[in-house]
């Protein structure tokens, strides 16, 4: 059965296609960022460079997830809500280890692209009102306080608001309010000593989703094109850089076997 997943998710799409496909909420972010690279990973598979997984970040996610867990058990809030004034408690809900786990997530059938769009999440509270509360886990070291102000992190804020989308489509009232359990590393110790001390922030965002569903809409036009899109605008201004590398490594090898060639 596992198999089975994962060779269907290695298919390219192909144009008209019947069979929902299946785009994880990474992917929606891709199209957001460049839709080139985007169209390159869904019709040819040629997926952009990954970069090294972030175990330590992992492991904070796995242990801020124990953490949590145990609170939920009890039906009690965890001392960061009660630190930072969140009046909710952890949920309980019996799909919660379905819709964290990795490539199966919160899935729903997008019905007027045929797209089966899915993501995980990392928790989820609920509030006094009955309210489901989208929570992320995100980790750092940096010397000054955490915050989700900067440009570069709207990827943090969409990926929080396709959560909520998704909880939604599957029936659940789900509060606009969504928070971040922002781990900050201390580099203001007086040594490693085996161990890394860390501050953690609960910051809340208020999400709105009216954007998913156009996005989706996009994506299936681009994804049945045969016409390779324009490159998209990098999250920190300028062209996509992925692109941008593509085209001067092209541009740089095609002068260097014309050269060549004049030479021979």
């Amino acid at each position: 059965m596992a198999n089975n997943y994962f060779r269907e998710r290695s298919l390219p799409y192909q144009p008209g296609q019947k069979a929902a496909f299946k785009v994880s909420r990474s992917k929606i972010e891709l199209f957001m960022q460049c839709p080139r690279c985007f169209w390159l990973d869904v019709r040819l598979k040629i997926t952009r460079p990954s970069s090294p997984p972030f175990n330590i970040n992992k492991a904070i996610d796995e242990l801020f997830k124990k953490e949590f867990d145990t609170y939920r058990e009890a039906g009690k809030p965890h001392p960061l809500m009660v630190e930072f004034n969140v009046p909710a408690i952890p949920y309980q809900h019996e799909k919660l280890d379905t819709w964290r786990e990795t490539f199966v997530g919160v899935v729903t059938i997008h019905k007027p692209t045929n797209l089966h769009v899915f993501g995980a999440v990392d928790d989820l509270w609920v509030n006094e009102a009955g309210e489901v509360i989208v929570v992320d886990y995100k980790a750092t070291a940096k010397d000054k306080e955490v915050s989700i102000n900067s440009d570069w992190q709207i990827s943090y804020k969409r990926q929080m608001e396709v959560y909520q989308w998704l909880l939604r489509q599957n029936g659940l009232n789900v509060s606009d309010t969504g928070y971040f359990v922002y781990a900050n590393g201390r580099m203001d110790t007086d040594g490693f000593n085996d161990r890394v001390e860390f501050r953690t922030k609960v910051i809340p965002y208020k999400g709105d989703d009216s954007w998913v569903e156009p996005t989706l809409e996009k994506m299936k036009v681009c994804m049945e094109s045969d016409v390779m899109p324009p490159v998209g605008d990098h999250i920190m201004g300028g062209p996509c850089e992925f692109c941008t590398y593509a085209r001067q490594r092209t541009e740089l090898t095609l002068k260097s076997l014309k050269s060549k060639s004049a030479t021979s």
